[in-house]
């Protein structure tokens, strides 16, 4: 894209797994773009917007849009990126809000079609040269976004020591006053290591939670395949870029540690860090 064609600003909360999806895919597109840190517990960043999750994208190429769920943020800028058919603005509307109730009874915003690119016959083709490819590709993402990152929480969370490791970083790392800070640090940490354990019984969870991150990250390994380097062959796609997303919010904690020692995962996901860095030299 020519330079300031497409003006973004992710408004985020660091450590949060669908915002960490949006700035890998970013990064590896070598997209510029400004970040707002969101204030966890009074929001006022996005005061501005009656969608009260992050991540949000703020977009301009032309005329000021927001974009909502790290999904449809990815499949419309990637969308944008090959196609240039249409405005922005015309691509996202492809991607229509749905109000629906959960089993639990909560009102909640769903996006049709979001794991789709809306191309054409001979833009699909460059892009997905087989049906497969573009199959497998919306099927570890739709995984990624129902699966595993349901895996984090309850295994950054397992222990009480573990959920203050991880309160420590998350504080560290997200946008909070001195003593915002200590409260969420220490509230947080026993608030979540509790919620953790609903979490583990909602999701059908064994008792040992790691079990399900090692048998979670080995299938993505085995549907990657010894033969590739990435689901998407020489270059990732993304699938390989919502998995990496997901799973890179646990760096720096006792789950990530073991999952590099006790999976099969690590030569994928270091593969994955040196092509985002080289983008980024």
């Amino acid at each position: 894209l020519p330079a300031g064609s497409l003006q973004l600003t992710l408004y985020q909360y660091k450590t949060c797994p669908f915002c960490s999806k949006v700035r890998a895919f970013l990064d590896y597109h070598g997209l510029p773009y400004e970040i707002v840190e969101v204030n966890p517990i009074m929001r006022k960043e996005i005061k501005f917007s009656s969608y009260r999750k992050v991540p949000i994208l703020l977009a301009n190429a032309g005329s000021p849009l927001q974009l909502n769920d790290s999904s449809v943020i990815i499949s419309a800028i990637k969308t944008y990126l090959i196609s240039k058919r249409n405005s922005l603005e015309e691509i996202v509307s492809f991607y229509p809000p749905m109000k629906t109730v959960t089993e639990q009874g909560k009102e909640v915003t769903e996006y049709g079609n979001k794991y789709w690119l809306m191309l054409d016959e001979k833009e699909t083709k460059r892009v997905y040269p087989v049906k497969e490819v573009r199959v497998e590709e919306m099927k570890w993402r739709k995984w990624a976004d129902d699966w595993l990152v349901h895996l984090i929480s309850p295994n950054v969370y397992r222990t009480p020591r573990e959920a203050l490791a991880s309160f420590d970083y998350i504080v560290r790392e997200g946008k909070f006053g001195t003593l915002e800070g200590l409260f969420a640090k220490y509230v947080g940490a026993l608030a979540m290591f509790f919620i953790s354990k609903r979490l583990k019984k909602r999701h059908h969870l064994q008792d040992n939670v790691r079990e399900d991150l090692y048998e979670a990250v080995n299938e993505w390994v085995k549907a990657v395949g010894k033969h590739r380097l990435f689901m998407g062959g020489n270059q990732p796609n993304l699938a390989d870029l919502a998995v990496y997303g997901v799973l890179r919010v646990m760096e720096g904690l006792e789950a990530f540690d073991d999952m590099m020692v006790h999976t099969k995962i690590q030569p994928w996901y270091q593969r994955m860090e040196e092509v985002i860095q080289k983008v980024a030299a």
